[in-house]
């Protein structure tokens, strides 16, 4: 274990991950923006990202498993390369089958690849920087995918609109090799666990070891997975199906705007998601030393608070570009304090939990807190449709309820010992 922070192995995952990640905010921008040029419907829109969820939920258990008993550089060697074929086979076979079966098999392969991948990163960071350094280290990764993030869509925005979907394809896949290129070379400390038996009885044992971890032995980390899996399922779904319908369909609709500026200033709007998330990262990073565990309730009521000035937007403005300004600036915001949740929760998980148990229990938390996106990206996708003018009413209803989860919630935090 490195002593400093850049390490050169910790330096090349940082390389390989912003190369990576930036191939991936860009395809999972194009790929959905597409579908939804294409037919107009925020149900099918919900429905299929909903969809493109469940692989990574599937797979991440698996994704962690594999983590604690493979060789970490080659899980993610592996599924970059893998990666860089699907988005090529997406490609070449675009225009002669089904589009919005193409998408959702594509969307599905390439969330759960990443399910599977991300605990493999997780969990070599405590492997590769010593126990003082995890935090800024979790805060470094936030950040490469924050810029990752931020300039995915923007670039992907104009590429997309300016030549279309094929020139996008292309940057992704060259992307997700000369990252698996880079990743060859790092070496991540690694001990070989016993077997144990065939395949099945290794992930139905290792399953059950991480399941007990969270529940009986850190029940402070089981507590954390129900208020995540409740602020996805109310809050980060409207989000995520609310941000591409409201500025694509609703708020420039008849104010005459041409469809490529339009998903230009939709590609903005998440470059400011990014902004915010890349803001968090930073600030979680500068305030290693301040953010305390038992305050970590009030960042989640903050994010709850600024859903409703979207809303009143909504309702007061008759601009459409008065509510894109409010909703771009009141996301950026969200994304901050949420960021600063995120990096403060997988700090103290690392830190908490033993080494031959980290992939799967990482991997766990990650199943259980993405389990209710899918569900949430549904129920927006319907109800955002049946709502049709009157938006503000769901985005009031997303407000209200996360508020109340937050508030609900700032007591399990208030108790967490010093060290959960």
């Amino acid at each position: 274990m490195e002593q400093k922070l850049f390490s050169k192995n910790f330096t090349l995952v940082v390389i390989g991950q912003i190369i990576s990640l930036f191939g991936n905010a860009t395809i999972r921008f194009a790929l959905p923006l597409y579908l939804l040029n294409q037919t107009g419907s925020s149900t099918l829109f919900g429905t299929v990202t909903a969809c493109a969820f469940l692989p990574a939920i599937l797979l991440t258990p698996v994704g962690g498993i594999v983590a604690d008993r493979v060789n970490k550089r080659n899980i993610m060697v592996i599924l970059d390369f893998f990666t860089a074929a699907v988005i090529a086979a997406f490609s070449i076979l675009s225009g002669g089958v089904n589009l919005i079966l193409l998408i959702v098999v594509t969307l599905m392969l390439l969330y759960g690849i990443a399910g599977a991948y991300q605990p493999a990163v997780q969990a070599s960071i405590p492997a590769l920087v010593s126990t003082g350094h995890i935090m800024e280290a979790n805060s470094v990764v936030n950040i490469i995918s924050s810029l990752a993030a931020l300039s995915g869509p923007v670039l992907g925005g104009i590429l997309y609109s300016n030549y279309g979907l094929k020139p996008v394809l292309w940057v992704c896949t060259l992307c997700f090799i000369l990252s698996a290129v880079m990743e060859l070379f790092i070496k991540i400390p690694f001990q070989r666990q016993e077997s144990g038996g065939g395949v099945w009885k290794i992930v139905k044992k290792d399953f059950a070891e991480s399941i007990q971890f969270i529940r009986r032995d850190k029940p402070a980390i089981g507590k954390t997975v129900s208020v995540v899996c409740g602020v996805n399922l109310f809050l980060s779904a409207m989000i995520l199906v609310g941000l591409p319908y409201l500025v694509t369909e609703v708020m420039f609709d008849k104010a005459g705007y041409d469809s490529d500026y339009v998903n230009k200033l939709y590609g903005y709007a998440q470059g400011a998601l990014a902004a915010g998330s890349l803001a968090g990262g930073i600030g979680a990073g500068v305030l290693v030393k301040k953010l305390k565990i038992q305050k970590t309730g009030n960042l989640l009521i903050l994010c709850a608070a600024f859903v409703f000035p979207i809303a009143v937007s909504q309702i007061f403005s008759a601009s459409g570009m008065v509510c894109y300004l409010v909703m771009t600036l009141c996301c950026f915001i969200i994304m901050f304090f949420s960021t600063i949740f995120t990096v403060q929760m997988m700090s103290f998980m690392q830190m908490e939990t033993p080494q031959e148990l980290i992939g799967k229990v990482i991997a766990a938390v990650l199943m259980f807190s993405m389990c209710a996106q899918p569900l949430g990206n549904a129920l927006y996708g319907v109800l955002f449709d049946l709502c049709e003018g009157y938006e503000y009413a769901v985005i009031l209803f997303a407000g209200s309820v996360s508020l109340a989860i937050a508030v609900c919630t700032k007591k399990i935090f208030e108790g967490f010992g010093e060290r959960g």
